[in-house]
């Protein structure tokens, strides 16, 4: 019997920016998809109606587009196996969970919120459902639902036993079934959840691997379950694992400790080819163990059963390096020169920092002085000039990174949810706006005088924001983590229970 055509996707959702592991997927599914023939699809995962947005979806197509993985079908482009958004594919959803019911493979649950509140409370951490709906009869469960009574549709998972399945890098992994939660499949809004929507457009857009974090292994039982349940035949599984911060405990790669958006890379002066070089050296090697290599190498000789699982460190300072050896190895002045001119003086760039910027022009020359914090990888502050009026370096600390944490959960980050964050921190800080935002200029450019605060944040962007003040932070003496473990309390109180985002 012939081999089936490699196909792989990423599929990403469109709930903020778009996160290097997301590229990193991406790069790992379309070198593997090209090295053998195949084809590389993007999906966009956009059931998550409270937090999908259009913006966060063309950013994730413009990023993996400059970081140069295009897809073979997508929602831009369309392809045989349409549409590529899940939010237009609820029939297709529907009919299937439809299909479940019948077959008796999966049962409506009418448990309000208040009665699944209880359950978790009196199960505790880790407990699941108690199945109370599933035993219901059919018939009366029909009658409800047809009545208008508001419920989720629940596959059954088997009681006891265990589910046994291979993946690519781990070998052979158990689960037992005691362990895993009748998942819900079908919300009350009639979207799907991960877990039916994957198996449904994996199985329809006739994906062969399933290469993605190490995070979702626990989710194989369920969804080797449902392509039971459907009689269908389930791809191959390749776990890949996680990116890690370049810190003691190896923790997952976190925005609160490295930036994590693929434009914050790009702002910052990263080129696409030493960021996707870098993505591929996590977790493995050329054959030949050189360190800098082009795609199409990568595409010829990734083997996915020679990716290490020690766990890669997403090392900045590493980038960095790789990004300098482009640029000296790779480009010529006068391609240098353009890749300048498309970096710091593309129109979009400039549209949003000459109206900031001209009214505080004397002569042309101003403009390098004054436009330097937007383009610089970091700015030099001292101590002195952060210190907030009235307050000691270790306090002003504190108040830089509460400000981290007010700013770290913003879908939007414009101006004037960056001033609604402000004026908040200085009414509940007790402190004058004007007083308040002097430490923040210096933070972010260096200097006291700078362009408005507000604007010139947005334009920077969260992820690089965050970084100037966490390295404000660090010249302000830092903050140790006992310390910080109570200022967390201290700001959830402050703020009404808000925590970190």
């Amino acid at each position: 019997m012939a081999e089936k055509p490699v196909r792989v996707r990423v599929a990403p959702s469109p709930t903020g920016d778009p996160h290097v592991g997301t590229a990193y997927q991406a790069l790992f599914n379309y070198a593997f998809a090209k090295g053998r023939g195949g084809s590389f699809v993007l999906r966009i995962e956009d059931t998550d109606r409270l937090r999908s947005t259009p913006e966060s979806e063309r950013a994730i197509l413009e990023s993996l587009r400059w970081i140069g993985l295009p897809w073979d079908e997508g929602p831009d482009i369309g392809g045989p196996f349409g549409p590529y958004r899940q939010s237009e594919r609820l029939p297709i959803y529907r009919e299937h969970a439809d299909r479940l019911l019948a077959a008796g493979q999966a049962y409506r649950c009418f448990c309000t919120k208040e009665r699944l509140d209880g359950v978790r409370k009196r199960e505790g951490a880790g407990g699941g459902y108690d199945r109370h709906c599933r035993g219901l009869d059919p018939a009366e469960s029909a009658r409800r639902a047809a009545s208008g009574e508001p419920h989720v549709v629940r596959m059954k998972v088997p009681l006891e036993g265990e589910c046994v399945f291979s993946d690519l890098l781990r070998g052979e992994i158990r689960k037992d079934w005691a362990s895993v939660d009748d998942q819900v499949i079908l919300k009350s809004d009639g979207f799907p959840t991960y877990h039916l929507a994957v198996v449904v457009d994996d199985h329809l857009m006739e994906i062969s691997h399933i290469i993605r974090g190490e995070e979702w292994i626990n989710s194989v039982p369920k969804h080797l379950q449902l392509y039971a349940c459907f009689g269908w035949e389930p791809p191959v599984f390749c776990h890949l694992p996680l990116l890690r911060n370049n810190d003691p405990a190896k923790t997952k790669l976190s925005k609160r400790r490295n930036p994590t958006s693929i434009q914050y890379y790009r702002r910052a002066g990263i080129l696409p080819e030493a960021l996707r070089n870098f993505l591929g050296l996590m977790g493995w090697l050329m054959p030949d163990g050189q360190e800098k290599f082009t795609l199409d190498a990568m595409c010829a000789k990734l083997e996915l059963e020679r990716i290490s699982l020690g766990g890669p460190v997403f090392d900045p300072a590493k980038l960095r390096w790789l990004n300098g050896r482009y640029i000296r190895e790779d480009y010529s002045p006068e391609a240098l020169a353009g890749a300048l001119e498309r970096w710091a003086l593309n129109p979009e760039n400039l549209a949003r920092i000459i109206p900031l910027v001209q009214p505080r022009l004397e002569t042309l020359g101003d403009w390098g002085r004054l436009t330097a914090p937007f383009f610089a990888d970091e700015v030099a502050c001292e101590a002195a000039d952060l210190t907030l009026k009235g307050k000691t370096p270790e306090e002003t600390a504190e108040i830089l990174q509460m400000a981290v944490w007010k700013l770290e959960p913003l879908r939007a980050f414009t101006r004037d949810a960056i001033e609604a964050v402000f004026q908040e921190l200085a009414a509940v800080l007790g402190v004058k706006a004007r007083d308040l935002n002097l430490p923040f200029y210096v933070a972010l450019s260096g200097s006291r005088v700078w362009t408005p605060l507000y604007d010139s944040m947005a334009i920077l962007g969260s992820d690089m924001t965050r970084v100037r003040l966490r390295r404000a932070i660090e010249t302000l003496g830092g903050i140790s983590e006992k310390r910080l473990k109570k200022l967390e309390r201290e700001f959830a109180e402050r703020f009404a229970g808000e925590g970190r985002g």
